[in-house]
């Protein structure tokens, strides 16, 4: 692991990319897309309808199951300002799945569009669900976020006046899908649907773990008849992923926070593969390459909690590692599976069925994957730390040469583009 990631310069990794390659809308058959295929420094393409054709057979291949909540609130004021909540994680409760139960109030960290015209009092917001009359208030809670003190999030405190009614239903009924930044339009109808993945279950994230939106069902049954062994975790993706790198060098950039959980089962099956895996999407490679270091951390420390296992910005860049990029300490290596058994065994020692963790992994050239060895992900932007995990993946520069075909051969890019299945 190099300690050189750190003084990475960004604007070596810009490139032009014209806003008439930016997919505003996904296609109409998302299996149709096309798919730039990178295997062992060649690059060619084909349809994505193809892609099982591609893989090796009896490969474990994980998916990210999140499901994107329509995190986006608008209240007016009696004045007739517009103010834009856009909820970023739950506060009290923590756990998602008890937020979206919650039938009379709760706390999320938020994004506050038109702060300045909300500097006080509580905003609210009458409509009805289901013939059911209520009140929806937001208030911020200033003393709370003084305790949140140095990030852009603001603790909103909302109770509604209908104990009939969940947290879940309000936000289907009044929230907004936030579809991403660049693709300077509103959304619509239709992207509740196309900016979902077909196999999307786990409501949390603010943002599409997007290289899943090209699968289909009947892509999903060709890999079961090719023998592919299918597995799910689940990250809730931040609006941090579209958070660009304002700093001349990386060491700059905060990473945020992303909620994982991972099933027994999944790890079971890691360790049934020899800890090697093809991941969908870079909130898979994230999740899978932050299971190696909490178990790295159980190694170290086997009283470690689930606080503990929180995988830092930079903790796997400080951490010594020998020539083949594992954890080395006093002469003894921590390989994929020994960590991977570790934290089986953290979750047996209490009875748990689920790890449940974070991670603020930044992956950039000079990290060496533990776990991934293919990637099927999309284009990204210039200058952002996906590109970033993708350079690291395909080593030497790669990602120059994967870049300038896909624009030269009319590939479409970001959120709802074309995709890419990456074998180094």
């Amino acid at each position: 692991m190099s300690k050189d990631t750190k003084h990475i310069c960004i604007s070596d990794y810009n490139y032009s990319l014209p806003d008439e390659r930016i997919a505003k809308f996904p296609l109409a058959e998302r299996d149709q897309s096309k798919l730039l295929l990178y295997k062992h420094g060649e690059v060619s393409e084909d349809t994505f309808y193809n892609l099982p054709e591609h893989l090796p057979l009896g490969a474990l291949m994980v998916f990210n199951n999140t499901k994107v909540i329509q995190a986006r609130m608008h209240f007016r004021k009696e004045t007739g300002a517009l103010i834009e909540v856009f909820l970023m994680e739950p506060a009290e409760p923590t756990d998602y799945e008890l937020m979206f139960q919650t039938n009379h109030e709760c706390a999320w960290l938020c994004m506050v569009g038109n702060l300045k015209k909300w500097k006080e009092g509580t905003l609210k917001r009458a409509f009805e669900i289901k013939g059911n009359r209520l009140t929806l208030t937001a208030t911020m809670n200033r003393s709370k976020m003084q305790e949140q003190a140095g990030g852009t999030n603001h603790w909103i405190n909302f109770e509604w006046d209908n104990t009939n009614v969940s947290f879940a239903e309000i936000l289907e009924a009044v929230g907004e899908l936030p579809i991403p930044p660049y693709l300077n339009r509103a959304t619509e109808e239709s992207d509740k649907k196309t900016y979902q993945t077909v196999y999307s279950k786990i409501k949390g994230s603010v943002a599409a773990p997007t290289a899943g939106l090209h699968f289909t069902d009947r892509v999903l049954k060709a890999l079961d008849e090719h023998g592919i062994d299918r597995e799910e975790l689940t990250l809730h993706v931040g609006a941090g992923t579209f958070k660009p790198v304002k700093s001349r060098e990386i060491e700059g950039h905060s990473m945020h926070t992303e909620f994982i959980v991972v099933r027994r089962q999944t790890l079971e099956k890691l360790l049934a593969h020899d800890c090697r895996a093809i991941a969908v999407g870079t909130t898979s490679v994230r999740t899978l390459e932050s299971l190696y270091y909490m178990g790295v951390k159980l190694v170290l420390d086997p009283e470690s909690t689930e606080k503990d296992l929180h995988v830092n910005q930079w903790e796997p860049y400080d951490l010594p590692h020998n020539a083949d990029g594992l954890v080395e300490v006093d002469g003894r290596v921590i390989t994929a599976e020994e960590s991977i058994r570790h934290l089986l065994a953290y979750l047996d020692k209490d009875g748990f069925e689920m790890l449940h963790s974070s991670t603020q992994i930044i992956i950039a050239p000079g990290y060496s994957y533990k776990i991934i060895k293919a990637l099927v992900t999309n284009f990204h932007q210039p200058q952002s730390t996906l590109l970033l995990l993708v350079s690291a993946f395909v080593k030497g520069g790669n990602w120059h040469k994967i870049y300038d075909y896909a624009l030269s051969h009319g590939f479409r890019f970001l959120s709802y583009g074309d995709s890419s299945l990456l074998i180094p």
